[in-house]
């Protein structure tokens, strides 16, 4: 079964964003793994998520 390119990029934004301590570094990895993956639009999701990822 394939899966749209969308969905394997948001599972990967989603795993990537939860890396980190603060708030600053999730969202510094966010960003990075979205430009690797998806460009300048994919950084800007990446960090976003990143920002309100929480870790518990």
């Amino acid at each position: 079964m394939q899966y749209p390119l969308f969905v394997i990029v948001g599972v990967s934004l989603l795993a990537l964003a939860g890396c980190g301590e603060t708030k600053e570094q999730r969202a510094a990895t966010g960003g990075v793994a979205g430009l690797v993956v998806a460009g300048p639009v994919g950084a800007v999701v990446g960090a976003g998520l990143g920002v309100v990822t929480r870790k518990n």
